[in-house]
């Protein structure tokens, strides 16, 4: 049995390599490994994944064997030949073709997230986002470094779709929203969410409030013509700046990863804008990763609300708080379901 002090030395040199197990995960990802392994019709080796992604024998080699220590592929011996195939992990996650797929995101994390990670001593110091020093763009300009070009702004939303796929159903079956008929899906970004509020309640109807740039990038670029035909109906798009044009009216304004950009009075404004566009009777449904009562867990959620530092100007908040800047907003009566998952969710009346 190894000493507390290796114990404690071994624990440190985890979290010292944290970083380089996120680009393991990134470069596999971008590379197609585990969408090769996946159409491959059996495992192969390593001779074989490097002649076929085009890559060094000695470097895939060792990318390959990584992996299977990090329990992203397992590996198999034939003849007495080493070859890889891709983990329920893998194969859940990380293949395109699969509905689950978090590719997008990763890609999302790794081009644009990461980069703000290596600032994030200064963001600390001077507490605001590090987009100036990691793009050189203005702090107070939230979504033009992660919009800062087409192809950008559409790897972030189909980074958002891959959320959804995984934490949509929870969030939004945490409450019964059957008694909503009319619902907005404010900085509803591709309508992944909308869509699956559609399935889930058939009597509603959605409108995805959105900037311009954004609803044009989503009809351009998500959803095929027949699904646009079959939704026409059901899901719509309003454009324009939540913050300075008159929400459309609704019964539900749904809030998923919205007020944790903002700082307390964006969120403040916002909310009040959302209570006056409201029907009586109505509701807003905020969809975030919520901090323990206390704010010191779960860490996932802490290591969140630093990405909102480094990010944004927001933050994670405990349940208590989000009701603090529901109730002077107007909207009463705020429940916390906790999901289980990444998102959990909090729905106040008017």
């Amino acid at each position: 049995m190894s000493s507390p002090e290796a114990q404690a030395y071994r624990l440190l040199t985890e979290y010292t390599n944290g970083f380089m197990v996120s680009q393991v995960l990134f470069a596999a990802c971008e590379l197609g490994l585990f969408d090769l392994l996946s159409e491959a019709p059996e495992p192969l080796g390593s001779a074989a994944v490097a002649a076929r992604l085009g890559t060094s024998s000695h470097g895939t080699r060792l990318l390959l064997d990584t992996c299977v220590s990090l329990k992203l592929l397992q590996l198999e011996s034939r003849g007495g030949q080493a070859s890889y195939r891709n983990t329920e992990l893998s194969g859940t996650y990380l293949v395109r073709a699969s509905p689950k797929c978090q590719v997008n995101m990763l890609a999302y994390l790794a081009r644009t997230t990461y980069r703000c990670w290596g600032h994030l001593a200064q963001a600390v110091r001077d507490g605001k986002n590090q987009y100036q020093e990691a793009f050189g763009v203005a702090s107070d300009e939230l979504f033009t470094a992660i919009y800062r070009s087409d192809g950008e702004r559409v790897q972030f939303m189909r980074g958002l779709q891959d959320v959804w796929s995984v934490s949509g159903r929870p969030v939004l079956t945490a409450f019964d929203l059957s008694p909503f008929r009319l619902i907005c899906d404010v900085g509803g970004c591709s309508g992944a969410l909308a869509k699956q509020c559609a399935a889930l309640y058939p009597g509603c109807r959605v409108t995805v409030c959105d900037t311009p740039d954004v609803v044009r990038t989503a009809k351009e670029h998500f959803g095929s013509r027949e699904e646009e035909e079959e939704e026409e109906e059901r899901i719509g798009f309003w454009e324009g700046d939540f913050f300075k044009d008159p929400l459309p009216e609704a019964d539900l304004y749904i809030l998923a990863r919205v007020l944790h950009d903002w700082s307390d009075e964006r969120c403040s404004h916002l909310l009040t804008c959302i209570h006056g566009a409201c029907r009586p009777g109505g509701g807003v449904l905020v969809i975030e990763s919520l901090l323990d009562a206390d704010g010191r867990g779960p860490l996932t959620t802490q290591l969140y609300s630093l990405n909102m530092l480094v990010q944004t100007e927001g933050r994670e908040r405990t349940p208590a708080q989000y009701a603090a800047l529901l109730a002077p907003a107007g909207f009463r009566d705020a429940r916390c379901r906790r999901t289980g998952g990444l998102y959990d969710a909090i729905l106040a009346r008017k």
